[in-house]
């Protein structure tokens, strides 16, 4: 398996423990972990498995996860690490998906 579907499975599975763990002790911790933690699990499956689609919905998601970050952070200093941690987590997510293409763009010719 490539480096870069590896590096992004990853990725994945590492978001998911961190919303695990972002929302441990919450009254809607079962909410939260599937509206959180399922999606990445999910992708994670279909990326190792090399569903065509995971990782374009995981770099589509990873927008979405890094704009719940960035306004956690930015609005709640106690929650303010996860949200960096997600920052960055997502951050890798959209490298990782865009990588394949990056490479075959602007690798080397000949």
């Amino acid at each position: 398996m490539e480096r870069s579907r590896l590096v992004l499975a990853g990725l994945l599975q590492l978001l998911a423990i961190l919303y695990a763990l972002w929302f441990w002790g919450d009254r809607q911790y079962t909410l939260a972990l599937l509206v959180f933690s399922l999606p990445p699990i999910v992708l994670m499956i279909g990326v190792m498995t090399r569903r065509r689609t995971a990782a374009f919905w995981a770099g589509v998601l990873a927008l979405f996860w890094f704009s719940h970050a960035v306004m956690v952070a930015w609005a709640d200093p106690v929650k303010a690490k996860f949200a960096w941690v997600g920052i960055v987590l997502s951050i890798g997510i959209v490298l990782a998906t865009s990588w394949p293409a990056f490479a075959k763009r602007f690798g080397r010719k000949g």
